[in-house]
């Protein structure tokens, strides 16, 4: 084997446990609860486009609203990724995985609702290293009472004014 492979063998080893650290670190940060603009940057890509249970969004800001929206309905959280398989094709990635969630509801029953899927995505390489540019997380099934999810917020544009 020449130097040239070796480094090739070298920088997909070293791509492929940033990207495995990186989702570990991401499924554990769902349930340390701090969701803020640095959580978001440390993950994603500014134009993030995301498909959860609960909505579709684009862009790291809508993302952001939507994880806070979505993980205040629990208490507490447990999320476990597995079995991901990474595919690197240069600056880019794809990844799927397995995924199990544990969460009590923040509703005050102390019922435990939890949800099994797979979880997609897609992967850039950054200047401040890899980041989650597409993610899919497909729920194949549940146990226990889900949270009750408030309905998406309507802004209806606003009326013209003056003449017809």
């Amino acid at each position: 084997m020449d130097i040239e492979e070796m480094q090739r063998q070298l920088q997909a080893l070293t791509d492929r446990a940033e990207i495995t650290d990186l989702l570990d670190r991401y499924l554990r940060s769902l349930d340390a609860g701090v969701f803020d603009e640095e959580w978001a940057r440390a993950f994603h890509t500014e134009d993030i486009t995301a498909e959860m249970p609960i909505g579709t969004v684009r862009g790291r800001a809508a993302l952001l609203a939507r994880v806070r929206q979505g993980m205040a309905l629990f208490d507490r959280t447990v999320h476990l990724g597995t079995n991901a398989v990474i595919e690197i094709d240069g600056e880019r990635a794809t990844t799927r995985g397995a995924q199990l969630s544990t969460h009590v509801l923040a509703d005050g029953t102390g019922s435990v609702f939890i949800s099994a899927g797979h979880a997609d995505a897609e992967l850039v390489r950054t200047a401040e290293g890899w980041r989650i540019s597409a993610s899919t997380l497909r729920v194949v099934w549940t146990q226990g009472p889900p949270p009750q999810v408030p309905a998406p917020t309507t802004v209806e544009p606003s009326s013209a004014t003056g003449p017809a």
